[in-house]
């Protein structure tokens, strides 16, 4: 059978899994931000590995049916607004005033336009507009634009920016070295308000550079290995195509979305009708909800606080992942947002970073073992983790070692906790599913503090969002506004759409006999979605518990709880039974996860590996 290869790189480590039939590889490489492609090869060698037992990359590429790909560099790149220096065009009607009416809006606009903003009154003849539409692009190239967006009103946008585009290529054809690239609202999205389509155009241009560049870099890197199919990037709505037919706005926030779909997967799997995802990366804790087998969505997403044309998965991020910065500021412990990311990465790393995360914080209270941290391919710093704490922690607050990381670690639950509680209602009966590489850590405290008496652990926890990658399918949707009234237009538009669609597909390589196809209309649109059916993994397992007894601890960890240090039975999960149960206090480990589990709550693991937490009231009972 071929193999499938789902990828999702975040900001401090890339995931791999690699599915093979009914067996499922994974792992990971570190996050290499000065050139992506650097990681990308690292880890796939590394799961080539994984997979003969030997390095053979062309081997396995070879063998390789689809390889899915998402990325977190779009929305890292916003949010350090690390990009091009954009220009906005807007047309008679379009009133920017419109675009900055929220504080979060301003700011945005004020880094990423700042002054490079002109007016074009499309109603001028042709030799005014002409020259009008000159003195625009050349009046913002020197105010140093990079890219152009040119936007209109919804009553014009479509045949006002058609009319900019035809003056702009005879004035300014791409083949000349002083032409900029332009974007132009009504080719990116048909939605029919005007701010939010011309966010989307501007956040599109400011992310197309940094996406262009990685992604056609990888993928020929890949052809040169004779890769089968092109690469396919996971989008934030769930779908996947090819790098050439992909938005670069698409990308944003892709990571979570593939959490998402995981998420939903696993729900039904095991029929859970409410769970809440808490993915704990390097950077961010993502919260995410599914709920009766529904991905929570907004109709109109936000992107950096402002409303976008685009759906997107619900997602509420906090600044406290693995790397986040713990300092203190006006006397009180802060966390994050700032992260130390992969470089230098937490202090313990020993890449030379000099900042106190959680990650230092369990190392010096002993949940983390210096030699099996990231599978034995890490080997952490302790004497590094112990100055970190006591500079930024420790002293300035007077406390002793144990004592500054265990306030680290309070502060870093609640921060968690809050995101939790303000993101999702939490009923009884909800199940919080820990993933991420450090999201199983402390799930069990996380969970008693939010009200949750039940937490799962996926089996493939530290790849969970690469392995929701896996759950999307070759996608394309196309839509247009039109009067809900005139059947004529619509029948129209329609015809127009599937030709569209028709095309996008062609050149994925698919005929659109091949794809179920969708015709909705609704709200002043018509929207025609295609959809070619990619192979994805099975998931399977149950919990039995037949191994109920007495289980062999592989050791014994010295962890610190609360004021005491405590030897608690260390269980590998590697090499025990799959389907085995135990009671808490321990600690779970395997390869890419470490878990404490705490006093009162049970743990049993499912034929598939996953483990099920649950809490016990007052020392007593299963619930």
């Amino acid at each position: 059978m071929s193999l499938l290869i789902n990828i999702d790189t975040g900001g401090t480590l890339t995931d791999f899994c690699v599915i093979d039939g009914e067996r499922i590889h994974r792992t990971k490489s570190v996050t290499t931000p000065f050139d992506l492609s650097r990681c990308l090869f690292d880890g796939l060698t590394k799961a080539s590995r994984e997979l003969y037992g030997a390095e053979d990359l062309r081997r396995m590429l070879l063998a390789t049916d689809h390889i899915r790909y998402s990325t977190t560099q779009g929305t890292n790149a916003l949010v350090e607004r690390k990009g091009p220096r954009l220009g906005l065009i807007c047309l008679r009607g379009l009133q920017t005033a419109d675009l900055v009416r929220e504080e979060q809006s301003r700011e945005l606009y004020a880094k990423l336009i700042d002054d490079r903003c002109a007016t074009v009154d499309t109603e001028l003849a042709n030799a005014a507009l002409e020259q009008a539409c000159v003195a625009a692009v050349n009046t913002l190239a020197v105010k140093g634009a990079a890219r152009l967006v040119v936007s209109g009103p919804a009553d014009s946008r479509g045949e006002g920016e058609r009319r900019i585009k035809r003056i702009l290529l005879r004035k300014f054809p791409p083949h000349l070295l002083g032409a900029l690239p332009v974007v132009y609202g009504h080719e990116l999205v048909a939605d029919p308000d005007d701010t939010r389509r011309t966010w989307t155009a501007i956040f599109n241009a400011f992310l197309h550079p940094a996406m262009e560049r990685f992604l056609y870099s990888a993928e020929h890197r890949l052809q040169e290995h004779n890769i089968r199919k092109p690469l396919l990037i996971f989008r934030n709505d769930g779908g996947a195509s090819r790098v050439a037919r992909t938005s670069a706005v698409k990308t944003y926030s892709s990571g979570p979305r593939g959490g998402a779909e995981a998420l939903r997967a696993l729900a039904a799997h095991y029929g859970f009708e409410r769970v809440v995802g808490m993915d704990v990366g390097g950077t961010t804790t993502d919260i995410s909800v599914v709920a009766n087998g529904q991905i929570r969505t907004e109709t109109y997403g936000a992107i950096e606080g402002v409303r976008s044309s685009l759906p997107l998965c619900d997602v509420t991020s906090v600044g406290a992942g693995g790397s986040s910065i713990i300092r203190i500021v006006d006397g009180s412990i802060k966390v994050g947002p700032e992260s130390v990311g992969s470089t230098p990465g937490p202090a313990c790393f020993g890449f030379g970073g000099t900042s106190a995360t959680i990650t230092d914080a369990l190392l010096v209270k002993g949940l983390l073992d210096p030699g099996t941290f990231f599978g034995g391919g890490l080997q952490l710093d302790r004497a590094a983790a112990d100055a970190a704490i006591a500079a930024h922690i420790g002293t300035p607050l007077q406390l002793e070692l144990q004592a500054a990381a265990a306030q680290m670690e309070d502060a870093w639950v609640d921060a968690i906790v809050r995101s939790i509680k303000a993101t999702a209602e939490l009923p009884a009966g909800t199940v919080l599913v820990a993933f991420g590489g450090a999201g199983p850590l402390l799930a069990t405290r996380i969970a008693a503090a939010a009200g949750v008496e039940r937490v799962l652990i996926p089996a493939l926890a530290a790849v969970f969002s690469a392995f929701g990658v896996g759950f999307s399918d070759i996608e394309h949707h196309f839509e247009k506004v039109v009067d809900p009234g005139d059947e004529g237009a619509i029948a129209a538009a329609r015809d127009e759409l599937l030709d569209q669609v028709r095309r996008a597909m062609f050149a994925e390589g698919v005929q659109l006999s091949e794809c179920a196809v969708e015709v909705t209309v609704a709200q002043g649109l018509i929207k025609v979605r295609a959809v070619k059916a990619v192979p994805r993994a099975r998931l399977s397992g149950e919990f039995t518990a037949r191994n109920p007894g007495p289980i062999e601890a592989s050791a014994r960890r010295s962890v610190s709880l609360g004021t005491k240090r405590r030897g608690l039975p260390l269980l590998s999960l590697e090499s025990l039974p799959a389907d085995i149960r135990g009671t808490g206090p321990a600690v779970l480990e395997e390869p890419y996860f470490t878990a404490l589990v705490e006093e009162g709550w049970t743990f049993e693991r499912s034929t598939a590996r996953d483990v099920l937490l649950q809490r016990f009231p007052d020392g007593g009972g299963r619930k």
